[in-house]
Formats: structure tokens, C-alpha cells, sequence
């Protein structure tokens, strides 16, 4: 209640201010397939300009949304943050480019980063709750869909380029970026190109933890000093947190009355950093606690030691192949035809490096030259086809959607946990949209037939221990292996939504959001098997896993006036055989560790290198939250100021007893936006409170507050030529602030105060 009185005096009291985003009744929904506009479902649907991106600092994008209500992020460093909603995340949270899912290996790790390219995009939608049906299948917890004009579908009437410069300064960052739009010949020709460079990120001094020996868990919020060691609290610099990337897109197209037809290619490269590693850091407390009982067990701590001189890093390379069109006919019942396909060959590969000397900084990709160990090989290689016919009015839409994927994942070398997997999902969805008596009405259903064929790994080990002391180095290969037996997963499933809207006044209206979703367990969840080194765990996925079903409700009020407007949604989302990740605990922990020298009591889970077991798990769950938004536009010294309080809050308990692991914690937010004629400016205030409702196998998290500022002025230097300046600065006060919802929150705090700025020449 202290932190809603603060937010509250601070709306009362702010002098002046500076916002993020103002309403966005007239932006159009490009992702929907019922009504094009959010009017009818406004609850659920936040659309972000592709102004505020470009503005702001280059990061990932979760760190992009992470201040929008009910949407946080899962980060793994700075070039890693997987967007999580309403709690939610994972494959229950899909993200789209244009329509269509982006096929990458993010699902495989939290340390995988999103395959997405946000330079010079028009708008990011962003769907919460069971409308993200009306979008994509399997969504129970939304959908995030990022839109950009690579493939124009009208035609280009002024040719335009931009060039545009970025430096930061918590991680010497530097970027350069340009694009062009123009008509050549009746074809519309669009390129943009990017390059962002980083060294490792700064932190608050102190702000790494690690666990006690022992297993001994730490107090999140109450004398973090006392659990460093000396390293740590001299620690301002995450290692090993650098990043870099370059993107290309190109696009062509021919537009008429017939409609338009085009094609794109883009290209996206990354290298990056992670930051911990299993091999090190979190679970080195865990080695030296077993020296007791590991006399003739020298072979481990051996390798331990020479995993603490080396680093991990991940280079992706990604080619998406795009076509895409829109046949007008006009006349009959069918008025016309959108199609795409979308070809991916996505490839990441993490690698071993030996470590630097600590006065070396990273430069370019000298660090890497050494590789202590053979690399391993996570790749993506799909096929994805849509026709969308459109049998209805912009007033009553109608539609039908054909959707077919083949996707193959595939994970090879070094930390190869799981075999390939060939997933076809085939997916036919009937959308309407309709008014009537005064009530907005959306409404779909997703028929999904959808087979994963893999394979399931057991691990073996021989009977015969006889000779095992004195020859450990040599036991991976002659006393254990893993027997593999093909399985085939086949689910037929199906999933719907309905959107009831009405206005009660001019000004109010409500809403009401129905949907049944389901969703196939991932081919993670079905055959992982392994050591996942970067998360510290040995996970191990379940052949058995059943369908998850999320019944879910979402009651929403929207308020819009003059000056004030408001927004307020509550939801229930109940979640039979949902599926998560469970740690083992302490004491089981310390059994399986013992059953590594004495035995294999249990099968292929009695080793597992002294990493944490992980195991995928059904049980229902509930999870229920609320999202409350309130702002007021003044005018202010010739411009508009506009201020926005909100604050969002999500619990989730399984059905038999127990909460749901790392769900994010309530948050105020305070956002002022101030503009102008030709200047912008915004200062956001994130006030984030402690995380202590947790499950048995996580710690709690301290709460913070995240003070972030832009600044932006734009100069006319001619008629058609315009610069853009903007400063921003995130994280001013230099808080120590890490994400409940990482898998790493201890080990990779979020970045320290970073300013920067960026300048953008339009002509």
C-alpha cells in the first residue's frame, strides 16, 4: 500500500512531466483478424510507435515492453530478454513479424535471444490474454507482433533514406544504421541496414550474488553484502556481457488495383556474451561443499577448474526468405485473398573460449580465437504457409485461415541434450466479427493437428562398476550412454476465443474477453535430456506430457475524455496440465549427488555432473492479476503534458498446493511525457516490489526502482530534410535491479545507469 500511496502523490504532485504513449484508438491492428482497429477489444491490445523505438536505447525486446502493463522480461544478459506476459512465457507467448511466428531456438533456453530485428519498424502490437487466439495458435498468454514496412503494400509515392547514430554509455556502445524507400520503375524498393557494437555492461558495485556454500539460501532484500565475497562486491562490470549485431532487410514489391504482391529477404547476425555459465559461478559453492565425500573423484574437480578459465559466447545467423500478397476480387463471397510464406534457416552456436587476462577488454572477436572446447550447434530450418480468405466487410469481417508449418530443431555438438525434432503443425481457424444491438462481438475458433517426431534419450549405465576409482577420467565413455528410441507426439486440438465489447457511454465502454487455448507441449518439454550448462541444470523433458488447457477470463473498462482517460482489466486464467520446470531440492540434490559415486538407484537421472536436476512437470494452475492504468493531458508552457499511473499485479498457485516459479511482481509505474512543437521529452519512474511469494526451489528478489528520461528535438533543415536528436538515460539512479522471472537473477543483475544518444538525418 506504501508504494500505491508514493505512486499516487507523485501523480498529484508531478510539476511537470513527460509520458510514454498517449491513446491509440485510431492505430490500426495489422496482426487481427476480425476488426482492424483495438476500438472493439481495447482491454487487451497495446500498441507501441515505432518512433519511441527508434528514439530509444538499443536493447532486447523484452527490455523494449518491460514497462508496459502486465509485460515484463525474462532477461540472460543485455542481448537476451524473451518477452514474458500476464506471468506468462515461453511458447505460451509467441512473437510474430508481420503476421507470422518467428521461427528461432529462443523456446530451446532462456539464454537464447529473440530473432528479431527492430530497426526502423512502424509499430510493435502487443495482444494480452485469450484474444492472442485471434493472432496465432497456442497463445495462452498472448502475442507480441512486430510490423514494418520491408514490403510495401502501397505504393511508395516519395523516395526517403534516413542515416542514423547511437552511442551509450554503460557498455561503450556504438550503432549505425540506415534505410531507403523509393519507386523504381512501378516497383517499390525498400533496404534497411543496422550495426550495434557493445562491450560488457556496468553494474552497481555489489549487485552479483551468489548462493551460500552449502546450498544455503541467501536473504534477496536484507544484507545482499554479507553473501559476496570480496570479488563480488569489487564487481562493476558484468563479464562477459557483450554484444554486437548487424541486420539487413530487403524488400520488394508491385502494388494495383489487384492488390499487391512482394517479397523480402533479411539477414540478421548477432554475436553475444553469456554472462554465467554452469560450468562456473552459481553452482561453484556446490562443488567445493563435496570435497568431504569425493576422495578418488579428482577427474571433477579437474574439469571444474578448467571450466572457471573459460567463457561462453553464441553467434547466430539467420536468413528468412518472404513472400507475401493480397489478391483483390472484389466481387462474390469471397472479396479477397492474402497469402504468405515465410522460409527460415536459422542456425546459433554457442562455443567455448578461453578467458582473457582480466586487464584485456573485448575487443572485436579476439577473445575468441582459442577454443577450449568443440562448439554446439542449435538450428531452426522452417516452412510456413497462410492464405487468409476474406468472405466478410471491414464493418463484418469473416474470415478463414489456412495455416501449415514444417519445422525442424535440431541440436548438435558439444552439449547436444536434445536429438532433432520435426514438428508439422497444420492449423485451420474461422474468424467474424459483428455489431449488433450495440454490442462488438469477435469471435474465433483454431483447429490444430499438430505431430512432433523425435527422439527420447535414456540414459544408461552399466552394471558393472568394478575398477570404477582411479579411472573416473575414462567412466563417461565406458560406464554410461544414452539409448535412443524414436517417439512420435500427435495432438488434435481445439481452441477458441470470444471478445464481447459495448459502450456504456460516450466515454466508457467494457469488455469482455472468453477463451479456451490449448497448447501442444514444446519439443523441449517432450525430449530434452541433458546438461543445459548455461541455465546450471540438468533438465530432463517428459514424453508423457499432456495437452495444457487455459480456460481464461479478462474483464476490461476503457475511459476516454478530453483530457482524462483510463483502463482497468481483471483476469483468471486457470491452466489444466500446465507445464514448468521444477528444481529439485537441496536434499534431493544432496541424494543424487551421492548416487553418483554409489550407483545408479535411479536410472538415467543418477548422474547429472553436479548440476541441479530439472524436470518438466504438469499440475493445474491459476494464475490472476489485474492491469490499472489512469492519465490526464494538461496544457502546459504552449504544449501537451500528459501523465500516466499504472499498476499491474499477477499471482499464479498450483491448484494442489504450492506457487507457480518465477512470476513477476507487482509494479507501479509513473510516466510523463511532454511535447512540443518540434521537442519530446519523458521521464518513467518503475517502482518494482519484492518478489517473496515463491516455490520451494527459488529465492526471493529485492525490490527496486528504475528511473528512466528521453529527450528529443527534431530540426528542419530544409523542406524534405529533418534531423533528430535524442538523449536518453535509463537506470539514472543506479539501482541495483535484477528480473524475478530470469533463471540467472542473481548472477545477472540489469545494467547500471546508462546514457546515451542518437542522431537521425531523414531526407
Amino acid at each position: 500500500m506504501a508504494r500505491i500511496a508514493f505512486v499516487a502523490a507523485a501523480l498529484l504532485c508531478a510539476p511537470l512531466a513527460f509520458s510514454q504513449d498517449t491513446t491509440i484508438e485510431e492505430v490500426v491492428v495489422t496482426s487481427s483478424l476480425t476488426h482492424q482497429t483495438p476500438g472493439q477489444i481495447e482491454g487487451p491490445i497495446h500498441v507501441v510507435d515505432g518512433d519511441k523505438i527508434s528514439e530509444g536505447a538499443s536493447q532486447s525486446l523484452g527490455e523494449h515492453l518491460a514497462t508496459l502493463a502486465g509485460v515484463s522480461s525474462n532477461n540472460f544478459g543485455p542481448a537476451v530478454g524473451q518477452p514474458v506476459i500476464r506471468g506468462m512465457s515461453g511458447n505460451r507467448v509467441k512473437v510474430l513479424q508481420n503476421g507470422m511466428v518467428i521461427r528461432d531456438v529462443s523456446g530451446v533456453g532462456p539464454d537464447h535471444a529473440n530473432d528479431v530485428d527492430l530497426n526502423n519498424v512502424q509499430q510493435i502490437e502487443v495482444v494480452r490474454g485469450p484474444s492472442a487466439i485471434l493472432h496465432a495458435n497456442g497463445t495462452s498468454g498472448g502475442i507480441i507482433n512486430i510490423v514494418d514496412n520491408t514490403i510495401a503494400r502501397t505504393d511508395i509515392e516519395e523516395p526517403t533514406a534516413t542515416l542514423s547514430a547511437e552511442s551509450q554509455s554503460v557498455n561503450d556502445g556504438s550503432g549505425f544504421a540506415g534505410s531507403l524507400r523509393r519507386n523504381v520503375g512501378g516497383f517499390n524498393i525498400s533496404y534497411d541496414y543496422k550495426a550495434f557494437d557493445a562491450e560488457s555492461y556496468d553494474i552497481p558495485r555489489g549487485a552479483v550474488l551468489h548462493e551460500e556454500e552449502h546450498g544455503e539460501e541467501h536473504e534477496a532484500h536484507e544484507g545482499e553484502g554479507e553473501h559476496h565475497d570480496e570479488h563480488d562486491e569489487d564487481m562493476t562490470t558484468l563479464e562477459n556481457s557483450y554484444f554486437e549485431t548487424t541486420t539487413h532487410r530487403f524488400g520488394v514489391s508491385r502494388t494495383g488495383d489487384w492488390g499487391y504482391l512482394g517479397a523480402s529477404f533479411q539477414d540478421l547476425s548477432s554475436t553475444y556474451g553469456i554472462p554465467f555459465h554452469g560450468a562456473h559461478g552459481g553452482h561453484e559453492g556446490e562443488h567445493e561443499g563435496e570435497e568431504d565425500h569425493e576422495e578418488g573423484q579428482e577427474h571433477e574437480e579437474e574439469g571444474h577448474d578448467a571450466h572457471e578459465d573459460e567463457q561462453i559466447f553464441s553467434t547466430t545467423d539467420s536468413e528468412i526468405l518472404s513472400l507475401e500478397g493480397q489478391f483483390i476480387i472484389g466481387s462474390g463471397p469471397v472479396k479477397d485473398i492474402r497469402f504468405s510464406l515465410r522460409d527460415t534457416d536459422y542456425l546459433l552456436t554457442e562455443q567455448h573460449a578461453e578467458e582473457a587476462d582480466e586487464e584485456d577488454e573485448h575487443e572485436g572477436e579476439e577473445e575468441h580465437e582459442e577454443h577450449s572446447e568443440e562448439p554446439t550447434f542449435f538450428s531452426n530450418e522452417s516452412t510456413e504457409v497462410q492464405i487468409v480468405f476474406n468472405l466478410g466487410t471491414d464493418d463484418a469481417p469473416r474470415r478463414i485461415v489456412l495455416n501449415q508449418v514444417t519445422e525442424k530443431i535440431a541440436i548438435l555438438g558439444e552439449e547436444a541434450f536434445m536429438e532433432p525434432v520435426k514438428s508439422t503443425e497444420t492449423t485451420l481457424g474461422v474468424f467474424a466479427g459483428l455489431e449488433t444491438n450495440g454490442f462488438d462481438i469477435d469471435l474465433g475458433a483454431r483447429w490444430d493437428d499438430i505431430e512432433r517426431k523425435g527422439t527420447i534419450r535414456e540414459l544408461h549405465h552399466e552394471e558393472d562398476e568394478e575398477g570404477h576409482e582411479g579411472e573416473e577420467e575414462h567412466h563417461d565413455e565406458e560406464h554410461e550412454g544414452f539409448e535412443l528410441e524414436p517417439f512420435t507426439f500427435k495432438d488434435q486440438s481445439l481452441s477458441g476465443a470470444i471478445t464481447i465489447g459495448r459502450a456504456i457511454s460516450d466515454s466508457l465502454t467494457a469488455s469482455m474477453n472468453l477463451g479456451i487455448v490449448n497448447r501442444t507441449p514444446s519439443a523441449v518439454e517432450l525430449f530434452m535430456n541433458g546438461e543445459h550448462l548455461a541455465t546450471a541444470r540438468y533438465e530432463v523433458g517428459d514424453a508423457n506430457l499432456k495437452t495444457e488447457r487455459s480456460n481464461n477470463l479478462d474483464l476490461s473498462l476503457s475511459y476516454e475524455s478530453n483530457d482524462w482517460y483510463a483502463s482497468a482489466s481483471i483476469y483468471r486464467n486457470r491452466v489444466d496440465n500446465y507445464i514448468f520446470l521444477r528444481d529439485e531440492s537441496e536434499e534431493e540434490h544432496e541424494e543424487h549427488e551421492g548416487e553418483d559415486h554409489e550407483g545408479e538407484e535411479h536410472g538415467m537421472h543418477g548422474n547429472h555432473g553436479g548440476l541441479l536436476l530439472a524436470e518438466f512437470m504438469q499440475s493445474d494452475a491459476t494464475f490472476t492479476g489485474y492491469e490499472i492504468e489512469l492519465g490526464r493531458r494538461f496544457e502546459v508552457a504552449g504544449g501537451e503534458l500528459d501523465i500516466r499511473v499504472q499498476r499491474d499485479e499477477v499471482s499464479a498457485d498450483f491448484n494442489n498446493g504450492g506457487n507457480v516459479p518465477r512470476i513477476t511482481p507487482a509494479r507501479n509505474v509513473l510516466a510523463l511525457d511532454y511535447s512540443r512543437d518540434l521537442t519530446s521529452a519523458m521521464l518513467e519512474i518503475q517502482d518494482v516490489d519484492s518478489q517473496t511469494t515463491v516455490s520451494s526451489f527459488e529465492t526471493p528478489t529485492a525490490g527496486f526502482t528504475l528511473v528512466n528520461a528521453r529527450l528529443a528535438h527534431r530540426i528542419e533543415l530544409s523542406e524534405d530534410t529533418v534531423l533528430t536528436i535524442s538523449a536518453y538515460g535509463r537506470n539514472l539512479t543506479d539501482e541495483i535491479a535484477r528480473n524475478h522471472t530470469s533463471f540467472v537473477k542473481n548472477e545477472v543483475p540489469l545494467a547500471g545507469r546508462n546514457i546515451g544518444i542518437k542522431a537521425s538525418l531523414s531526407f
